[in-house]
C-alpha cells in the first residue's frame, strides 16, 4: 500500500500499524503505559558488585527488552559491557531499544549472529553495525524512531522496557544519578530520564560513586532499583570534544550566510524569538551570523533548544539567549554550563519532542536549522540512508523539530562529493516535505511553494531565490543523473514517523 507521500509499504509491515497520513494526524486521546514497581524497604541495599549481579537480580530473561541512552556518544563503554555480560549468562533473543547506536557499538554484530540480540529499535545507526543490518543480519527489520517518536512509543507501551541500563557520570549508593560531577561527564541525561521513568527495572552504572545525596539529580532515586560501580563508563574524548569546530569552508560559510538572511528576513526574527540549530559546520556558522545580527538589532531570544553546543553557550553568557532547554550536550562548554547556569535547563526527551503529550517544547520553536543527506523536489528529507541506500545516519529530532517550528530551514550543499543532494526522489523519507519551509544551498534558496508569505518577503529582500526543480537540474547537469539503486524485496528497516505511523521502509540493496 502507498502512504500519503506515495511510499510503498508492504502489507506484512503494516500488521497492527498504520500508514503515514500527515504530520499532525494524531489520536485524539492516548493512554500512558506504567511500569511495574517493586517497593524498596528501608534496610535494602541497592549497591551491587557487578554488572552480572545486576542482570541476575533484575530478572532479565530470554525474549525481554533492554534499553540504553546515547549521551556518551562515541565514548560509550556501557552498552557493549552489558551485552557482553548478558551473552556470558546465556541469555538470548533480546530486543535492544537504545536511544541511538554509534560506530563504537560494532561488537553487537557478533551478538546478533549468536542470537543474543534479535530485534533492535533505535534512532540512529552508523558504521559496520549499520552496514551489517542493511545487509540483512537481523531476522526482523530494525525500527527507526525519532527522539520524540521513541518517547511516544515508550509512554504508549509500544516499547516495553524490561530493564534499563543507564550510565551516569556520578551517582550515590541509593541511585541519585547525574551527567556531571564525575570523571566522564556528558551533561544532560535527557534521553535516560524517560527510560528511568518507564522501565520495569532500572540499573545505574557509574565510575564515580559519591556520597549521598548526589543532588540535584538528573535521575531520582525513586526510579532506581540497583547501582553498580564499574571501572570506566566511557571515554571522555568520545563523549564531548574540547572545542566545537568552526567551519572555514567557503561553501559552508556561504550556505550559513544565506540561511541567516532567510531567517532574519522571515518575519520570525524579532525580540523573544526561539531557535534550534544543529552541530554541523553550516549550522554552527548560522549561529554566529545570527549572533552578530542580534547584537546589531538589540534582539534577545527567549530560548535555544536541542543538542547544545559552544556557540549557544556563548550567546547565553552574552545575554543574547534567556533560557536553554537541553536534552543533550555536544561539547565541553555545554557540559560545564549545565552545572553552573540556573537558566540552562536539563529537560527529558518527552518535554523536548513527544507529539503525544500536552505540549512538547518543539511546538514553541520559531526557527529550526536542520541538515540533510538529500532532499527531493517535494521537499522530503532523508537523513537515514546514504546515496548507496545503506543505513548510515540518524532520525534524531529531525522530523520532531521540523513539525513543531514555524520556520524549518534545511541547509545542505547542492553537491556533496560528486553526489547530488537535491534529487527527484530521496532514497528514504524521514521528514515529510510538508514540514519543510526553506532549502538553502550554495547555489541558491528554494522555498516550499506552500509558503507564499516567505516567497514574497524574500523577493522584497532580494535574496538569491530559485526553485527546488532548478536546483535539482543544476545538480544533475553538473554531476549527472544518479543511477537508480536496485533493491531486493526484503525490508531491513522500518521508518516510523513521530506519531507511530509508517512513513517509509529501507530495503536490502542488491
Amino acid at each position: 500500500m502507498k502512504n500519503k507521500i506515495g511510499r510503498e509499504i508492504p502489507n506484512y509491515i503494516l500488521e497492527g500499524r498504520r500508514l503515514f497520513e500527515g504530520q499532525f494526524v494524531f489520536d485524539e486521546e492516548v493512554a500512558k503505559a506504567a511500569p511495574m514497581i517493586k517497593p524498596i524497604k528501608p534496610n535494602e541495599i541497592k549497591l551491587l558488585n557487578s554488572i552480572e549481579e545486576a542482570i541476575v537480580k533484575s530478572g532479565l530473561k530470554d525474549g525481554m527488552t533492554i534499553s540504553f541512552h546515547h549521551h556518551f556518544r562515541e565514548g560509550d563503554y556501557i552498552l557493549n559491557l552489558v551485552v557482553d555480560a548478558i551473552a556470558k549468562l546465556g541469555i538470548k533473543d533480546i530486543t535492544l531499544a537504545p536511544s541511538s547506536l554509534s560506530n563504537v557499538h560494532r561488537p553487537l554484530i557478533e551478538h546478533i549472529k549468536n542470537g543474543v540480540i534479535t530485534k533492535i529499535t533505535t534512532s540512529g545507526l552508523r558504521g559496520d553495525l549499520a552496514e551489517e543490518i542493511s545487509n540483512g543480519i537481523l531476522k526482523e527489520p530494525v525500527i527507526i524512531r525519532s527522539h520524540g517518536g521513541r518517547v511516544r512509543a515508550i509512554e504508549a507501551g509500544d516499547i516495553k522496557i524490561d530493564v534499563a541500563f543507564l550510565g551516569a557520570s556520578s551517582a550515590d549508593e541509593y541511585g541519585n544519578a547525574r551527567g556531571t560531577n564525575g570523571k566522564a561527564n556528558c551533561g544532560s541525561l535527557g534521553y535516560a530520564k524517560v527510560d528511568a521513568k518507564y522501565a520495569n527495572k532500572v540499573v545505574i552504572l557509574t565510575d564515580c560513586l559519591v556520597d549521598f545525596p548526589n543532588m540535584p539529580a538528573s535521575i531520582n532515586q525513586i526510579y532506581v532499583d540497583y547501582v553498580v560501580k564499574i571501572d570506566a563508563i566511557g571515554n571522555p574524548e568520545g563523549i564531548a570534544s574540547g572545542a566545537t569546530r568552526y567551519t572555514k569552508n567557503p561553501k559552508e560559510l556561504l550556505i550559513a550566510e544565506n540561511a541567516s538572511k532567510a531567517i532574519i528576513k522571515s518575519g520570525y526574527f524579532k525580540e523573544g524569538y526561539s531557535f534550534q540549530t544543529g552541530s554541523g559546520g553550516s549550522a554552527l556558522a548560522v549561529s554566529r551570523f545570527l549572533r552578530d545580527e542580534m547584537i546589531k538589532q538589540d534582539i534577545r531570544a527567549s530560548f535555544a533548544l536541542g543538542g547544545i553546543t559552544k556557540p549557544i553557550i556563548e550567546m547565553f553568557e552574552e545575554g543574547l539567549v534567556k533560557n536553554i532547554f537541553d536534552v543533550q550536550d555536544f561539547d565541553v562548554s555545554a557540559v560545564s554550563s549545565i552545572e553552573k547556569n540556573g537558566m540552562h535547563h536539563e529537560v527529558d526527551a518527552s518535554f523536548y519532542a513527544n507529539p503525544h503529550n500536552k505540549g512538547c517544547i518543539v511546538n514553541k520553536l520559531d526557527v529550526v536549522i536542520l541538515s540533510a543527506l538529500e532532499i527531493d523536489t517535494n521537499f522530503n528529507v532523508n537523513v537515514m540512508t546514504g546515496s548507496d541506500g545503506v543505513l548510515r545516519g540518524a532520525s534524531g529530532g529531525h522530523c520532531d523539530a521540523a513539525a513543531g517550528a514555524k520556520l524549518t530551514v534545511i541547509v545542505t550543499p547542492l553537491i556533496r562529493g560528486r553526489i547530488p543532494c537535491v534529487v527527484e526522489e530521496v532514497n528514504t523519507v524521514v521528514t515529510p516535505g510538508e514540514s519543510i519551509d526553506v532549502l538553502v544551498t550554495d547555489r541558491g534558496i528554494a522555498v516550499n511553494p506552500a509558503r507564499t508569505d516567505l516567497i514574497e518577503r524574500y523577493k522584497k529582500a532580494k535574496l538569491p531565490l530559485t526553485t527546488i526543480e532548478e536546483l535539482k537540474k543544476i545538480a544533475y547537469d553538473t554531476v549527472g543523473v544518479p543511477d537508480k539503486i536496485e533493491y531486493e524485496d526484503r525490508v531491513v528497516g522500518v521508518i516510523e514517523y513521530r506519531n507511530g505511523s509508517i512513513i517509509d521502509v529501507v530495503r536490502k540493496v542488491k
